[in-house]
């Protein structure tokens, strides 16, 4: 059986991926089941819960970054048209729907106001946000910062091309992380402290901490950073995945850390370091998850690879799916604070999320194959043409 997981995961399914996506959506799921009526046990375990947001963000700078080296090491160069088309096929359709069926029906909404349309649309909604004012579909955020990611990115690798300056990458990765460090600091001590006596300390923390895209680049910039080491320090790489389990509980050991330290998310501490510690714990376990060696790495799990397909459209409805159901469940006499409440709740985010899914997500995606494989047969055309007028 081990050799059998082993060989289905040589030929390109990372089960190990799977299961850390799973874990960064059921961490979400808990946390933000918190702002609803829910057993009181949640608060305890969902403490760390936000902390799911940054494994999501590892995980996309590693994945989009590996695409991306892998072209350039095989002399094929960037294709923006192609990328572009990729991830646009990718997010946008289920996104959309759901921004529409936010503003379409209010009803759905988990707090009273929205951010404008435009902020949506163009993917800085987490720019100035205000939980006061636009809490509803807040968790957008996190959307708009990977969209900014996936725009700058493959622009950021052509020029770095371009300037024969590719090798400097490394010092840029460690100079922007040094960066969000110093940003933070500067926010948390000139723009924070001084509320600190005004009551809005918390709700500005996040405004100015936890949103914006310059206080967050940690996860993304660490993901990126794995994706460069093991495909061009390839020896290197190899003796490292040799110690895949290590890697795996050495991850757990930085969080373990990084979750003391950030039992006060608003403190000092927390904001300034916490969001590396944490992404830091994230990418090693990341590390292990892509080391053949690793318990991740091999064992096949048909749960946590459906939760790890549906885990983008189960971050998009479930704070109003969990609205929806809290409010008709409670007017049959469903208790909204007690386990039962949850246990359904779960399940109708997982229905909407298949739902979702289905009817959106797989039929874009079959769109974008057959429009990548379109301009495939176009470019193979003009390839024989030429070759026939020479």
């Amino acid at each position: 059986m081990a050799t059998q997981l082993t060989a289905s995961a040589s030929k390109g399914k990372l089960y190990g991926l799977d299961h850390l996506r799973t874990l960064a959506i059921v961490l979400v799921l808990i946390y933000h089941y918190r702002i609803f009526f829910h057993p009181e046990w949640i608060d305890t375990v969902g403490k760390f819960g936000w902390t799911g947001v940054d494994l999501f963000f590892v995980l996309s700078g590693y994945l989009i970054a590996a695409q991306l080296f892998k072209q350039m090491a095989a002399g094929k160069g960037l294709s923006l048209k192609q990328f572009f088309i990729k991830r646009s096929f990718r997010i946008l359709p289920a996104y959309f729907v759901v921004v529409a069926i936010y503003f379409l029906f209010p009803y759905v909404h988990e707090r009273p106001a929205l951010a404008p349309l435009w902020k949506y649309l163009t993917f800085t909604q987490n720019l100035g946000l205000d939980l006061r004012t636009q809490g509803t579909f807040s968790h957008a955020w996190s959307l708009c910062i990977e969209e900014q990611f996936y725009l700058l990115l493959p622009l950021i690798l052509l020029g770095l091309v371009y300037f024969n300056a590719l090798k400097k990458g490394f010092w840029l990765l460690v100079g922007l992380f040094i960066a969000g460090l110093l940003i933070r600091l500067y926010c948390y001590q000139v723009l924070l402290l001084p509320q600190i006596e005004n009551g809005a300390f918390g709700v500005l923390w996040y405004k100015w901490i936890y949103y914006p895209s310059y206080s967050r680049l940690d996860g993304l910039l660490i993901g990126v950073g794995i994706a460069a080491f093991l495909q061009y320090k390839p020896v290197q790489a190899k003796r490292i995945l040799q110690y895949g389990n290590q890697l795996l509980v050495l991850g757990i050991l930085i969080l373990a850390g990084a979750y003391f330290l950030c039992l006060d998310e608003l403190s000092f501490g927390a904001s300034v370091f916490g969001f590396p510690l944490i992404s830091l714990g994230y990418g090693v376990m990341v590390l292990g998850a892509l080391s053949p060696g690793s318990v991740l790495y091999n064992y096949n799990s048909r749960t946590t690879t459906t939760i790890a397909t549906l885990s983008y459209a189960i971050y998009l409805v479930h704070k109003f799916i969990i609205h929806i159901t809290q409010d008709q469940l409670a007017k049959l006499g469903v208790d909204k604070n007690s386990n039962l409440m949850l246990g359904i709740c779960v399940v109708t985010v997982l229905l909407g999320a298949w739902v979702l899914n289905r009817l959106v997500e797989k039929p874009f995606l079959k769109m974008r194959d057959r429009v990548l494989q379109d301009k495939q047969v176009g470019k193979k055309r003009k390839l024989v043409v030429k070759t026939v007028e020479e």
